[in-house]
């Protein structure tokens, strides 16, 4: 369970005002975050994968989203890994399964996925230096896709100005518009503004860096830059940022509003 703490109210870079701080717990909320229709919380951590789909191999969640009240949620295997899964899970409970096998030079990481806002199209990305975001037709939701999962194939990609690294998780702000987090040494948080909304073929992306989220605790060490999530009822900015050291059992919540 997460525990709400006062905001800081200290202004941000990037046109972002952080406005409140709260923790979750790691092993169930520091891989990613997502925000329900109904304004509460979704959290995934290495605890949240079902053991019916570790036993097949997928031992590695990432940052979820929500789209029409679906869960979609990006599994990896191990190392030697040759396909990536996207699961989504209806409101009534049920869970489709669809399967990416890896295209010649991707590599099997999967961190994230992030449904644009007309449901159609869903982001996803690899680690490392990279120049490029994934796109897929949106599993479930776009009719090019099996209704019960299946197999999944790329359908073009953002093409980035500029290298961006370890990418863990995006979200939209709008159909134009998405919010990355990088795990870099600076754990930046970017925006990457579109040519155009998505329509299955290659769109130029232009990135710029909003801010550096904050390192804070009572822990010395590493910190781990995760999931982020924009709720557009509300407007609202979420990052995750996991604890270094013994801290690293708790991962903070940073909350961000437009600033003006």
């Amino acid at each position: 369970m997460s525990a709400a703490f006062l905001p800081s109210a200290s202004a941000a870079p990037g046109g972002w005002t952080e406005s409140g701080t709260s923790y979750t717990g790691s092993l169930t909320g520091g891989e990613g975050v997502a925000s329900r229709a109904d304004g509460s919380l979704l959290f995934r951590g290495l605890a949240s994968v079902p053991l019916a789909l570790r036993v097949k191999g997928w031992s590695h969640v990432g940052d979820p989203d929500i789209a029409d009240g679906d869960v979609f949620d990006a599994y990896q295997g191990g190392d030697d890994a040759t396909s990536k899964m996207y699961a989504v899970t209806t409101p009534d409970g049920k869970r489709y399964e669809y399967v990416h096998q890896l295209d010649p030079g991707e590599k099997l990481n999967n961190s994230f996925a992030a449904v644009s806002p007309d449901t159609q199209w869903m982001v996803s990305g690899e680690w490392g230096d990279q120049d490029r975001l994934q796109v897929f037709p949106a599993p479930l939701l776009n009719p090019a896709t099996p209704p019960t999962g299946g197999a999944l194939a790329q359908a073009g990609q953002i093409s980035l100005d500029r290298t961006v690294n370890d990418i863990q998780a995006c979200d939209f702000v709008s159909d134009t518009r998405l919010v990355c987090v990088s795990d870099d040494s600076a754990k930046d948080l970017l925006q990457v503004d579109l040519e155009h909304a998505l329509d299955g073929r290659t769109v130029t992306g232009r990135v710029t860096t909003l801010l550096q989220l904050p390192r804070r605790s009572i822990c010395s060490g590493t910190f781990e830059s995760e999931g982020v999530d924009y709720d557009s009822n509300t407007g609202t900015l979420r990052a995750e940022v996991v604890q270094p050291g013994a801290c690293i059992v708790s991962t903070t919540v940073y909350s961000y509003s437009p600033a003006g």
